[in-house]
């Protein structure tokens, strides 16, 4: 995870390894330490995930709410 700006890519394969920023690591190599913010990226990655499509459905709902006052509007003159 050597580069600060890019969001970590942490994938695990069948074999266990995981590959980070594109690097390969055999995940019984990682220390208790390592393996722990593996897990908190993920954690973090699904709450990204979640939040993502509850701001979508609210863009949404935005949009239809926004339409919906168009049309009780009186007609422009």
């Amino acid at each position: 995870m050597t580069n600060k700006t890019d969001k970590a890519q942490t994938t695990a394969t069948p074999g266990q390894t995981l590959t980070i920023d594109g690097v390969d690591y055999n995940a019984a190599d990682l220390s208790e330490n390592a393996k722990n913010q593996i897990m908190n990226l993920r954690v973090t990655d699904q709450e990204i995930a979640s939040l993502q499509q509850k701001l979508a459905i609210a863009q949404t709902a935005r949009v239809a709410y926004a339409n919906a006052l168009k049309a009780e509007l009186p007609a422009a003159k």
